[in-house]
């Protein structure tokens, strides 16, 4: 049997190396390109119409100026506030990234995390966490759109964060419980997240064949099925929360004036 030479060898292999890797890339390549069922996080690029794009980014910039000059000054007087806030941004990007598909839309639900911020930290503050973890998620994971930011900042941040915010306390002074006040702003602020959305939609969409009124019925319904339970998943994440830094550092939310000094 004749012998293969050294180098006649290793160039057959070098070429059958090269041949396997150019199939594999091939295969990659062919894998990426086919088309792939998606969904939008948030409110994407091109959803909106560009009045409104521009109606809801004035109004979420008036809130987000009104904001930062609010922190700015709180910073000043507790220097641990600006900590807590890095962690609240994180956990607001965090928990925002779990999508749930809503097909018939055509975008995703997920919970918010925003009331929890709002309890902790007051709605202003929140719009300040909610705009960077935004921005980020649209920069780098495309989750929601540039144009759209100021709608989904509305929504999720000044809509979510009043309602937590209004919720928990109002709560608190008609004699409920810290967990029972802090599940049903979580529920509620997520609630009235996905309400905001429906009414952005149905303003930005509606028109002679379809009534505003009518399109945020359709969306709200469409949302329905995976934001209600989303809700109160939320609204558990919200108490259990709450319930845990009340455990381990009481005096944080009375600092926070969450609860009266002398505790709860």
């Amino acid at each position: 049997m004749r012998s293969i030479p050294l180098r006649d060898g290793a160039e057959h292999t070098g070429r059958a190396l090269k041949t396997k890797t150019e199939a594999l890339a091939w295969a990659v390549s062919t894998l990426l390109l086919l088309p792939q069922p998606a969904h939008a996080m948030h409110l994407s690029d091109g959803i909106l119409p560009a009045a409104s794009c521009v109606g809801w980014t004035l109004l979420a910039a008036a809130g987000l100026a009104l904001a930062f000059v609010r922190f700015d000054r709180a910073r000043l007087r507790d220097p641990q506030l600006a900590p807590l806030m890095a962690m609240l941004g994180a956990a607001v990007f965090a928990i925002s990234c779990m999508p749930v598909p809503v097909p018939v839309v055509g975008t995703c639900s997920h919970p918010c995390g925003t009331g929890l911020a709002a309890i902790l930290v007051g709605p202003l503050p929140t719009i300040l966490l909610t705009t960077v973890a935004l921005l980020l998620q649209a920069l780098f994971l495309a989750h929601g759109g540039l144009t759209t930011l100021g709608a989904d900042i509305v929504s999720m941040g000044v809509a979510g964060g009043l309602a937590g915010y209004a919720v928990f306390h109002g709560l608190r002074r008609m004699g409920a419980g810290l967990w029972a006040a802090a599940f049903i702003a979580g529920v509620l602020s997520d609630w009235a997240t996905y309400a905001t959305t429906a009414l952005e939609l149905a303003l930005g969409l509606s028109g002679e064949q379809h009534s505003a009124l009518a399109l945020f019925g359709s969306i709200s319904l469409a949302f329905a099925p995976t934001q209600l339970p989303l809700g109160l998943l939320e609204g558990v994440l919200t108490a259990g929360a709450l319930s845990f830094v009340y455990r381990h550092r009481p005096k944080l939310l009375a600092r926070l004036q969450v609860l009266p000094a002398e505790g709860a």
